[in-house]
């Protein structure tokens, strides 16, 4: 079989007409004082000799590496979670769209201590870092903050962000979660309500809390300590925590979990003990991923762009690589997805 002959950039400089000069502006994006209709022929002689730029050439000519790479935290099966393995394929296909490659890292204690974190860059391992899991324990972060324009290390903070630290960041509004439950639960007549939050040390955490307790204050509701309960973003965590809640308020007629892991372990342990998901107790999850609708009721739950997220996260460090931002902050809205995990509250006489 013969081998199929490499197109290069002379031959479509001879086939469309136009300088060798020319046409590399053309196909590199910098023909600014290029006509277009110069422009159009260039391009369409490209793409019918079929002419593929030479990704090593390009990265050599821009001094790239032409590779992102995405930290990932020190967490049991990261890489099998649902919620990060969504984060992980939305990067991964916008990568991919874009002609950029992946590089997976996990954020052991050694990576960190040896600051491997900052040799991918000064290595020129990798032209930018998008960071997945962060929670305000992670300090080595501090190393990637902005400083006026700096875009030395382009670097995004993957669905949280650190208060005080000016990190580039694209996150759901975790606030407006936090209240979308609040205002639903209300509405359906609760007034005894119990919240499961994820990990403290997670910054969206405190904001879902926040987005609650304002919506249970508006309405004259309470949220005693004794009514909420870390479940640490896990199925066991849910479980253990709605023990822990009822055992202390045996009286609560519903509850929110700040992930929809949490709320698969809540209903679970509220069957175990003989309790009716939603007649006895209704529960309101936060995520809707795909496993949400075929929980045993089907989970109402608050719905974030978890896929669009890690989409964006990856568009915005493409452009802050190529100069084209100079900051990211980006909070994607939120709503609230219903279906038979909660109800209206069983009259008591």
């Amino acid at each position: 079989m013969a081998k199929r002959k490499t197109i290069s950039i002379k031959d479509v400089a001879r086939e469309s007409g136009a300088s060798l000069t020319t046409v590399s502006l053309v196909l590199n994006r910098r023909a600014r004082r290029i006509s277009p209709e110069t422009r159009q022929r260039v391009m369409e002689t490209a793409n019918r000799l079929g002419y593929r730029p030479s990704r090593l050439a390009q990265g050599l000519q821009a001094q790239r590496a032409g590779v992102l790479a995405i930290l990932v935290p020190q967490i049991r099966r990261a890489f099998a979670d649902a919620y990060f393995g969504e984060l992980i394929s939305a990067i991964h296909e916008h990568a991919g769209e874009a002609e950029w490659k992946i590089l997976l890292e996990v954020a052991y204690p050694r990576f960190i201590e040896t600051r491997q974190h900052l040799e991918l860059f000064d290595r020129h391992f990798v032209d930018g870092l998008l960071c997945l899991g962060v929670t305000s324990r992670d300090e080595y972060l501090r190393d990637f903050a902005r400083i006026g324009t700096d875009s030395a290390r382009p670097v995004v903070v993957v669905n949280n962000y650190l208060p005080g630290v000016t990190l580039n960041h694209v996150r759901c509004d975790y606030h407006q979660a936090g209240r979308l439950a609040a205002e639903y639960l209300i509405g359906l007549g609760h007034r005894r309500i119990g919240l499961i939050h994820g990990a403290s040390e997670v910054q969206t955490s405190w904001d879902l809390r926040r987005g609650f307790e304002e919506s249970l204050a508006e309405a004259g509701i309470d949220l005693p300590a004794s009514r909420v309960e870390d479940g640490l973003y896990t199925e066991e965590g849910g479980a253990a925590a709605v023990a822990a809640l009822l055992r202390r308020e045996p009286a609560l007629t519903a509850v929110m979990t700040g992930n929809d892991k949490m709320a698969v372990g809540a209903i679970s342990a509220l069957k175990e003990s003989g309790r009716s998901v939603p007649d006895d107790i209704s529960v309101v999850g936060c995520d809707d991923m795909h496993q949400a609708a075929y929980c045993d009721p089907p989970l109402t739950t608050v719905h974030t762009p978890i896929y669009e997220v890690g989409r964006r996260a990856c568009e915005s460090l493409l452009e802050l690589i190529e100069g084209r931002q100079q900051s990211v902050e980006e909070t994607l809205p939120v709503y609230l997805t219903v279906r038979r995990s909660a109800a209206p509250p069983r009259a008591t006489s």
